[in-house]
């Protein structure tokens, strides 16, 4: 069993790369069973998206998909890196990559709210 549990944890931004969909507006709702990691989010320039992943450890492998503002569906990959703050907040750093024909990269980190 893992030392992390993301059960009825929210996350909001920190930073992003310019390409990155979300904003300092989007908020992640994530639940957890077992080693299956699931989040819904929306705020700021995505109406709705949704995250599955695998909990390895100290990374979640994730892909995930959204609808955003400007009616457009996305999707892509991630590797999350965990971590713990120094209050014991959880914090995700993402190695993302949108799947499209132009499979753009990225990184993005989060903070347990």
């Amino acid at each position: 069993m893992s030392e992390f549990n993301f059960n009825n944890k929210t996350f909001s931004l920190l930073e992003n790369s310019e390409n990155g969909q979300v904003n300092s507006e989007t908020v992640f709702k994530y639940k957890q069973k077992g080693d299956l990691i699931t989040a819904d989010y929306s705020g700021g320039s995505v109406i709705y998206g949704k995250i599955i992943g695998q909990l390895v450890e100290d990374k979640i492998n994730m892909v995930y998909q959204c609808l955003t503002s400007d009616k457009k569906l996305k999707s892509g990959k991630a590797l999350a890196s965990i971590s713990l703050t120094n209050n014991n907040k959880l914090k995700l750093k993402l190695d993302w990559e949108w799947l499209d024909n132009k499979n753009e990269k990225g990184t993005s980190e989060y903070i347990e709210n």
